[in-house]
């Protein structure tokens, strides 16, 4: 909504500008008419519409042309006034304003004009059948209103028409001659209906539409009243009600109805509640809203956001496989206007046989758009009505920015869910096998994948110690460099350093990277040893694989192979998972014969530990009588500490 309305009054002399003005602040006609009125302001709070209006007067004896074109210029809407008594001022409404008005606009941002036919007391008949051929004939007028400043007959209305003008504009809305909506009006209800559609089956039941309702115009409707709205439908339209319920075109064919009546601000108030501006665009403050993200922090969606986007791929997932295909995700991106995914999502997250999206690569996706490119998911979330649909402020409340990772490093703990991995190998190495791996294909699946619909990122879930977590793994290309230690600290959270067993030059890039950014670094590394399943060859530098881990306490080689009949196993990535959630509990495992201190604590967190010390506590709780959903709070909160505590221990 506009903060404030600007009106011009023009017209020849002696048609009433003046008097117009002059009648409506002091509710009489004056006795002295000066040759130009004041600037007046009409305060918000006693205007129909709560905004702040300014009138101004135009005078020909007073002021310049020049002045006249920068009032035109800065004018929110045009009042033409002529007298009702007087052919030769309803002639020059043609002749001369309406082309001097549009000689000084654009074309594309012409302001509305509306006629005034002052001086109705003064004739006993209407201009209207003079005026009704020059309002067909020009786009831009909105309305003529005959009035009479003398009687006070029609003052405040036509300036109720001239805030309404600017307000709930016609022109963007629907089309006289052909008297149907515009297409970009239609576009943006067409929209609309489908946010406001919460079970996509094309219709708006008595439930859906009492939420639009109350959403746009902060009351429900009366059940008769739905009634009477679904019958108006009816008796106009044979399929614009169906199965109790108003289908599209139904609900658009009622805005019609409104705009036709005049009631522009009906449909307006929808229009804004979802978003749009005067030119139909959806806003930047309803796509963009503002979101503080100090450095060295990520962003996360929410719990309420997970819900949101859950209940969006159930609307959308018409055949209730847990998977969306490709027609399911062109109908669920309808309300876009633009494809936001390409081919590469789907080798970016977990897809079926089918290789459509499941609903966990669904949430992941959503999950790494949050973490790369916040306002981007916040632009996708406002174009599905998440603020709308939660009833929220913005798109920002379904956002999480997480700590200072300083902050989680100082004390050893993180509430963070998102954990990035960045890959680093030599050309041909086998990171990309190693991401598609993660999300379960086997390297036979992978020669499968277009080389235009590869991608850089891999991302789904992995449990750590009963918490589910995401890892983000980046492959970067090997002509990557970093601007200094602090930036690759910050640039991940952990480290993957993949070399080909089968090529003696792989390891050598490896171990580079790691002693030029990684091994001062607070960075948690991992070492992987690709291709296992080829045979292993020396590799040219000063010292083997296993050396070279035991000299700077990382965890040994892990072998790694994608070229199985079976999906690739995940515990690899649970261990990255780990080690980015735990830095300060640095893999040093050393020793051959998994007797070190580290290797024994997981032993005893992997076999059943955790469960037989839930269980005990739970048996303490349940004798004690103690309340059981905060005893289960408890339990969590004893175990994760309990496993924090066995992680110092190997640090």
């Amino acid at each position: 909504m506009r903060k404030d309305v600007r009106i011009l009054l023009v017209g020849e002399p002696k048609v009433g500008k003046t008097s117009l003005i002059m009648s409506l602040v002091s509710e009489e006609f004056p006795d002295e008419v000066p040759l130009r009125a004041e600037e007046i302001t009409i305060p918000a709070d006693v205007t129909p519409e709560r905004v702040p209006t300014h009138i101004v007067d135009y005078s020909e004896a007073e002021q310049s042309d020049e002045q006249l074109y920068q009032e035109i210029s800065k004018a929110n809407v045009i009042c033409i006034v002529y007298s009702v008594n007087n052919k030769k001022s309803i002639e020059k409404v043609t002749s001369h304003w309406i082309p001097l008005i549009n000689d000084r606009t654009d074309k594309d941002s012409r302001v509305p004009l509306i006629l005034v036919g002052n001086k109705s007391d003064l004739v006993e008949h209407s201009s209207m059948e003079t005026i009704l051929p020059i309002m067909n004939q020009y786009q831009d007028i909105e309305t003529c209103v005959e009035c009479s400043a003398k009687n006070l007959k029609n003052i405040s209305e036509l300036f109720y028409y001239a805030q309404k003008a600017v307000l709930h504009p016609t022109g963007p809305l629907y089309c006289p001659e052909e008297k149907e909506m515009k297409p970009s009006c239609v576009k943006a209800l067409t929209r609309i209906f489908k946010v406001s559609d919460l079970d996509n089956d094309g219709i708006l039941n008595d439930n859906e539409l009492n939420f639009f309702q109350r959403t746009c115009f902060n009351t429900p409707l009366a059940p008769q009243a739905l009634e009477d709205v679904k019958n108006v439908v009816r008796r106009n339209m044979t399929d614009g009600v169906q199965d109790n319920g108003l289908t599209l075109k139904g609900f658009l064919f009622l805005h019609t109805l409104f705009i036709q009546r005049g009631r522009h601000e009906t449909t307006w108030t929808v229009l804004r509640r979802f978003g749009y501006d005067d030119d139909l665009e959806l806003t930047q403050e309803y796509l963009f809203p503002l979101i503080k993200i100090p450095p060295d922090c990520t962003t996360e969606l929410n719990h309420n956001a997970y819900l949101f986007l859950q209940s969006v791929f159930d609307k959308h997932d018409k055949d209730r496989d847990c998977a969306l295909s490709p027609e399911e995700v062109k109908d669920l991106f309808k309300v876009f206007p633009y494809m936001p995914w390409g081919p590469d999502v789907n080798n970016t997250v977990c897809t079926n046989d089918k290789g459509w999206i499941t609903y966990q690569g669904y949430l992941s996706q959503w999950t790494l758009t949050t973490y790369l490119d916040v306002q981007r998911s916040l632009e996708y979330l406002g174009y599905l009505g998440y603020s709308i649909i939660y009833e929220q402020e913005s798109q920002a409340a379904a956002m999480t920015v997480t700590r200072n990772k300083r902050i989680d490093l100082q004390k050893k703990q993180t509430q963070r869910s998102v954990f990035r991995c960045n890959v680093v190998g030599s050309q041909g190495s086998g990171k990309s096998g190693f991401l598609q791996a993660f999300l379960g294909r086997s390297l036979q699946r992978q020669r499968t994948i277009r080389e235009d619909h590869k991608s850089l990122y891999a991302i789904s879930t992995t449990y750590v110690y009963g918490q589910e977590k995401y890892l983000l793994l980046h492959e970067l290309m090997p002509e990557f460099d970093f601007l200094g230690p602090d930036e690759a600290d910050l640039s991940c959270d952990v480290v993957c350093l993949v070399y080909d067993v089968n090529n003696p030059q792989s390891f050598e890039y490896c171990a580079k990277v790691y002693k030029k950014h990684f091994m001062d670094s607070k960075t948690p590394c991992m070492l992987i040893a690709a291709k296992s399943d080829l045979h292993e060859i020396r590799q040219h530098y000063s010292l083997t694989p296993l050396e070279f881990c035991r000299r700077h306490k990382l965890h040994p080689p892990q072998p790694f192979t994608c070229n199985t009949s079976d999906v690739p196993i995940k515990d690899l990535y649970t261990k990255l998972t780990t080690m980015a959630m735990y830095p300060h509990a640095r893999l040093r495992c050393t020793c051959a014969s998994k007797r070190c201190a580290y290797c024994l604590c997981q032993k005893l967190l992997t076999l059943g530990l955790l469960r037989s010390v839930k269980a005990q506590l739970r048996r303490v709780a349940l004798h004690r009588s103690i309340n059981s959903r905060s005893t289960l709070v408890a339990i969590n909160i004893i175990v994760r500490s309990f496993t924090s505590n066995i992680l110092l221990l190997t640090s």
